[in-house]
């Protein structure tokens, strides 16, 4: 299921998103609910969340009717917290 939506978010809202410079991810599905990140322009977005109510659910409950609800991720990426350790280590 994972790699459906996954393959959705990349041919039909990553199109959608890069409009606005942004894009989506797929971190985490469990009990028929997608967790998704926005990235990009549209992670710091302060209408991220209608981004995800009103254009990311509905075109992964379209194209995947397993997924029961898609909420937003709103979480510190990885990539953002090892950004931040090296800028804070300089020297």
């Amino acid at each position: 299921m994972e790699e459906r939506i996954t393959k959705v978010l990349k041919e039909k809202v990553d199109p959608v998103l890069a409009e606005h410079y942004g894009g989506a991810t797929l971190t985490g599905f469990e009990n028929n609910v997608a967790k998704v990140r926005l990235t990009g322009a549209c992670a710091s977005c302060p209408s991220a969340q209608y981004t995800i109510e009103d254009v990311v659910k509905e075109i992964v409950m379209e194209n995947c009717p397993e997924v029961k609800d898609v909420v937003l991720d709103t979480s510190v990426s990885e990539d953002l917290i090892e950004m931040a350790r090296k800028l804070l280590h300089k020297k």
